[in-house]
């Protein structure tokens, strides 16, 4: 059971992540405070946000529906609060993707595999991160391929793995990209061990597994 002392400490550490424009903490702010659920990323980040809303936030995500009403419950929760250790709860993942032109690849995700940008960086650009729903994908401009190309498409050396979570929904998505043309290396396949997945290759070269049940 965390303490509040720490629970204070995370709640600073989210509003110090909004003042960086820190994109993946717009998805918990999103999803925890109904305010913001509607917003896109950019917009949360936009707006308006005081310790006051982080420590809501921290409140709820522990279950309760302010900050005082954290303060007051937490104590009764257990007779050990203060010195339970904390576990580090790990909010997302994003693979990142070398790629020699970033504008190139953002139309590539974008018109190809729909998804959205959420931002752009740099002058000439060198970083990016695409997302689709809960799937983020950061891209890192280099002069040249980091991989052998031949030795990753012999071995199949995936650049990043996104799944969905039904064997409908896999189909679905593997219809969709390929009405758009989307060069595939691997087609939609049945696996032995339970999986339906596609593999897609961008410009770059990169391996992109899509994945979902068999069933």
């Amino acid at each position: 059971m965390p303490n509040l002392d720490n629970l204070r400490k995370q709640a600073k550490l989210i509003l110090r992540w909004h003042r960086d424009r820190y994109y993946p903490v717009a998805t918990q702010i999103r999803s925890g405070l109904l305010r913001f659920s509607q917003m896109t990323d950019s917009e949360i980040l936009a707006q308006s946000f005081k310790l006051g809303d982080a420590q809501e936030l921290v409140a709820r995500q522990n279950g309760f529906v302010s900050w005082q009403a954290l303060k007051t419950g937490l104590p009764t929760m257990s007779d050990h609060a203060d010195i339970t250790p904390t576990k580090t709860v790990i909010a997302g993942a994003a693979p990142q993707l070398f790629v020699v032109d970033i504008m190139a690849s953002c139309g590539f995700f974008k018109s190809k595999l729909g998804f959205a940008i959420a931002f752009i960086y740099g002058t000439p650009p060198f970083y990016a991160q695409v997302k689709r729903d809960s799937a983020l994908v950061n891209l890192r401009c280099v002069e040249q391929p980091v991989i052998d190309p031949a030795l990753r498409d012999r071995e199949q050396l995936l650049s990043a793995s996104l799944t969905v979570a039904t064997a409908e929904e896999i189909k679905r998505l593997f219809l969709e990209f390929q009405a758009a043309d989307v060069p595939f290396f691997q087609p939609l396949k049945s696996q032995p061990w339970g999986a339906r997945d596609f593999i897609v290759k961008d410009p770059d070269g990169n391996l992109l597994l899509f994945a979902g049940p068999g069933k």
